[in-house]
């Protein structure tokens, strides 16, 4: 994903610029950018949720 840098001059034009860039995204690049920060964020090595819970 390449990265792209704007300068907006009021909080709204920001915004705005913020909203269109992400509806412009195909689904496979939100996919990639959500599993690039989360693993930013938790690290790799986290346990899956569906799996730490027993099931009845």
């Amino acid at each position: 994903m390449e990265r792209i840098v704007n300068k907006s001059k009021t909080f709204k034009d920001a915004e705005e610029w913020d909203i269109l860039q992400h509806i412009r995204m195909r689904p496979e690049e939100r996919q990639a950018a959500a599993t690039r920060l989360r693993e930013r964020v938790y690290g790799t090595d986290v346990p899956d949720v569906r799996e730490t819970q027993k099931r009845k």
